[in-house]
């Protein structure tokens, strides 16, 4: 950490990794505790920072500027996911999310018969047909944000979405935000709303979850993949993403295909 007294407290994430969860709690904290709050994605929003006292950055595809990562007041906290489940999470999502929320879904190409993501990726026959689409196209730009995030540097938090969806006496978020040392943000107040947006916390009855919330959540879990995920997708993805699983700390080799049961057990469960 620098000598410089963090102010900037950057919320980074990643596609399916946690940001609709990320959103609410920060979006909350800055509410409740009367603190700017913007999206951080070209240098010159940071004009906009306040000159003095904290304030909330989001990037929600953990590219922020360069000169707001080397700035001594910035702390970040950054959020991966285990992709083999990013990869389950988003194809679910991508069939039904809401056009509005998602700009790419909207797009529509030649190559998919003049349809847009959402729509060809319901076009196509079962889910091998659709999980390999969203392993072509959304879901690598995902991966590949993860792997081109600067790691290990002394003013960023590393947490991964298993751990935090684990987190349900909240101790590894507070114990993040006292590491952070933010100047101005009330801790037992941010860990409190953090636990209210929780689904093992204040959603953990389906009744208080917003329909968006819903939409984004089949279950929350932590390895769905390792119940979900067909072995005849898993061989393909073991081949395409070995490096990115070592690289991010999920699988040092591909022994976890193994685990994951064919097609057609799947479906007949």
């Amino acid at each position: 950490m620098t000598d410089t007294p963090a102010r900037f407290i950057c919320i980074g994430t990643h596609h399916k990794t946690g940001t609709v969860w990320m959103r609410k709690v920060w979006r909350q904290i800055a509410n409740e505790l009367g603190i700017p709050a913007m999206q951080v994605y070209r240098a010159k929003r940071l004009a906009d920072l306040p000159e003095t006292g904290p304030a909330i950055l989001f990037n929600w595809s953990s590219t922020f500027p360069r000169e707001l990562i080397e700035n001594p007041a910035a702390r970040f906290i950054h959020i991966i996911r285990d992709p083999r489940d990013v990869l389950l999470s988003g194809m679910r999502y991508h069939r039904v999310a809401g056009l509005g929320n998602e700009k790419f879904l909207r797009e529509k190409r030649d190559e998919w018969g003049g349809l847009n993501y959402q729509d060809h990726l319901n076009s196509l026959p079962d889910d091998h047909a659709r999980l390999m689409f969203e392993m072509e196209h959304k879901h690598d730009v995902t991966v590949q944000e993860m792997l081109r995030w600067e790691y290990g540097r002394p003013t960023t938090a590393e947490l991964r979405y298993e751990d935090l969806i684990g987190d349900t006496d909240c101790a590894l978020f507070r114990k993040t935000l006292e590491g952070l040392a933010i100047d101005g943000l009330d801790i037992d107040r941010a860990v409190d709303i953090y636990w209210q947006n929780s689904l093992f916390g204040g959603l953990a009855d389906t009744e208080n979850r917003t329909d968006r919330v819903a939409l984004h959540v089949n279950s929350g879990k932590a390895a769905q993949w390792t119940r979900k995920l067909p072995r005849e997708i898993a061989e393909i993805y073991a081949g395409r993403y070995f490096a990115a699983l070592q690289i991010l700390g999920y699988a040092q080799d591909s022994d976890w295909v193994s685990q994951c049961k064919p097609a057609a057990e799947l479906s007949a469960a």
